[in-house]
């Protein structure tokens, strides 16, 4: 049971200690709580009035002495993020009983530090900060935001030096942080559009081709129309033969997955007391989602971590002054912050990930989108799989469901989609040790892995693609999660059409960079990883383009049956080979599909067998329209509106 407090978008645990038995762990800490209050007292007596003058209790200064004790932080930290106070009232409040004075405000462009200056306070790992502000000409102040520990030093100091408590002053960590961040935001942009070109360049898709696929393309296009001119049968069954293959192979992989689905198992999920638990930082991208903020800020509020140990990022185009009057229209906990990526190209959401990635000081990293609803536990699955495995174990995928497959047909078939995928052939390729290609949201990384092989590609419009056969270059691997994330499916045409272009440009993007060197690819791939890698890319493109070309050439047999005109061996036997492949595509798709589907969702399976074709023809012109957008326009990111829904809490 859970107490909802949506005004300031958190939840608590809601339980009695008379419902507990006598040596219960929580009374234990209980009793001993006064210990970790005493100790912030003992090294600051002034915070005692500082906590009377702002009425806080008694009862809860002992609480959240048990949440430190619990959670291995300090005194300050729970009080910040307990919402029983602001930051700006603690830290006047604190500033006042030491005998310093406190801003309210800091002009960034008074900052007496350059932008390295300004990262290496981010680049830090304390909470602490300071900086150097010119107040007036000839006039220079420090400014500090104090952690639990530096209010003792702070008082030291001033009584050492009587003079030194008018040349310091309070600010609170929230606006200090900002006005350092608008001055580092050149070095911020510069490093989230480069650093993965500059250190990787192989596996930047800043250049959509290189040398070698420029030339092999012109070759292609070239060689294509002499062949067909010279010898138009033999040149068309050739690369009819071809599509076909990857056509088949295909619907072998998704027929193998579908036999062999690994069992799903469910275990005990816990979220443990312990100071051991590390930082978590969830990161949500944000492009014109002013509608959904609401809900997305209640969706987060239930997840389950330590407030203390647990950073929300809402990172927004600083453009985008919708979305961030939005959720400045909301109070936040000390523990969100919003993060204002300054605009330049490309704009996509890797490109804002890899801006906020460096504000962040999480041991583990998760992202989400705007309408994305996690499950509560879903941090705590993955902090336990990651406990219980080795570190080759980078990435967490958390299966994705649709929540308003009943809205109409494009939304059923995007969850049907979704099903096959998520609870189908991403759990066979994870349990196969198989390279996995990731869902673009509710990834959960070890943030060292993620670091260590460069982050999200700015360029890339499918960063989570990339990102999955990245780490399993590097010799790391995904497994998947059971704490879905529920979100909803584009109901009306043109939003899916636009995303879907995007997800197929994507991919031609992610074949082409990780196939720049075919050697390389194989040889840090294990041969089954680089065959499946093919499959999916290559295959995957290229079975959608070739639905509309079998499409097209079973609607020209109809019209030479009806008009009664010969066919030829060859137009027959293409023909022949196009339906067979075409049968075994789509029992492949429904056969794994109907498997991965509930029971109660298996009703109505006959509408999505009725409507298969035509979302395949669909799914093939979106294949056509990415080709053109890959030369026209590689880099754009086609955004998909979210609408607004109704969540409620129960109390």
């Amino acid at each position: 049971m859970v107490t909802l407090d949506s005004s300031h978008v958190t939840i608590r645990p809601a339980f009695s200690e008379d419902l507990l038995p006598e040596h219960h762990p929580i009374k234990e800490a209980n009793d001993n709580s006064l210990n970790a209050y005493e100790l912030a007292l003992a090294s600051v007596p002034e915070m005692q009035s500082a906590l009377d003058r702002l009425g806080i209790s008694e009862a809860n200064r002992l609480r959240l002495g048990s949440r430190a004790l619990f959670h291995g932080t300090t005194f300050q930290a729970e009080l910040l993020v307990s919402g029983l106070v602001s930051e700006q009232a603690y830290f006047a409040a604190m500033a006042r009983e030491i005998g310093v004075e406190w801003l309210k405000s800091i002009d960034p462009g008074r900052l007496l530090m350059d932008e390295k200056a300004c990262w290496a306070q981010f680049d830090r790992c304390g909470r602490a900060m300071s900086a150097k502000l010119c107040e007036a000409p000839g006039q220079y102040t420090c400014v500090v935001a104090p952690d639990q520990a530096g209010w003792a030093l702070l008082k030291k100091h001033c009584l050492a030096s009587p003079g030194l408590g008018r040349r310091i002053k309070v600010v609170a960590p929230s606006v200090l942080r900002a006005a350092l961040l608008m001055n580092a935001q050149p070095m911020l942009t510069r490093l989230a559009l480069n650093k993965l070109h500059d250190s990787q360049p192989e596996h930047s898709a800043r250049d959509v081709f290189w040398p070698w696929q420029t030339y092999s393309l012109g070759m292609l296009t070239v060689l294509l129309p002499v062949a067909f001119a010279t010898g138009p049968m033999l040149a068309l069954f050739v690369a009819h033969l071809v599509m076909v293959i990857f056509f088949i192979a295909c619907a072998a992989l998704r027929a193998v997955a579908a036999v062999s689905i690994p069992p799903s198992t469910t275990s005990r999920i816990s979220l443990p007391l312990s100071p051991d638990l590390p930082v978590y930082s969830v990161l949500v991208a944000l492009y014109k989602e002013s509608e959904v903020v609401p809900d997305l800020l209640v969706g987060l509020s239930k997840l389950q971590w330590p407030r203390s140990k647990l950073e929300i990022k809402l990172i927004c185009e600083a453009d985008d002054t919708e979305t961030i009057a939005a959720i400045t229209a909301h109070p936040l906990r000390s523990y969100v912050e919003v993060v204002l990526v300054p605009p330049s190209l490309p704009r996509t959401k890797p490109k804002a990930l890899a801006y906020a990635l460096p504000l962040t000081r999480g041991e583990v990293i998760v992202l989400y989108d705007a309408e994305d609803r996690p499950h509560p536990m879903q941090l705590a699955e993955a902090w336990q799989r990651f406990q219980s495995s080795g570190r080759d174990l980078a990435c967490l995928q958390a299966p994705l469901e649709i929540s308003n497959r009943s809205a109409n047909m494009i939304a059923n078939m995007f969850g049907f989609e979704y099903a096959a995928l998520f609870r189908g052939l991403l759990p066979w390729l994870a349990h196969n040790r198989i390279t996995l290609p990731l869902g673009g949201t509710s990834n959960h990384f070890r943030r060292e892995v993620l670091e260590e092989i460069g982050g999200w590609d700015p360029y890339n419009v499918t960063e989570d693609a990339d990102l999955g056969l990245r780490l399993a270059r590097h010799g790391y691997r995904c497994e998947t999660l059971t704490c879905p994330t529920r979100e909803e499916a584009p109901e009306d045409l043109v939003s899916w059409h636009h995303q879907r272009v995007r997800w197929f440009k994507g991919w031609i993007q992610t074949w082409l960079v990780h196939m720049r060197e075919p050697r390389a690819l194989a040889a840090e791939l294990p041969t089954m990883s680089f065959i499946v890698t093919q499959i999916l890319f290559a295959g995957m493109v290229l079975s959608s383009l070739l639905h509309l070309v079998l499409i097209a050439m079973l609607a020209g047999l109809a019209v030479q049956i009806a008009f009664d005109v010969p066919m030829g061996l060859w137009q027959s036997s293409l023909i022949a080979l196009d339906v067979i492949s075409i049968l075994l595509g789509y029992s492949a798709y429904l056969m794994l599909g109907r498997l991965a589907l509930k029971p109660k969702e298996k009703r109505g399976f006959w509408k999505v067998c009725l409507f298969t074709p035509v979302y395949w023809t669909m799914l093939s012109v979106a294949a056509w329209c990415a080709l053109f957008e890959l030369w026209r326009r590689p880099h754009h990111w086609s955004k998909t509106p979210h609408r607004k829904r109704t969540i409620r809490a129960t109390a």
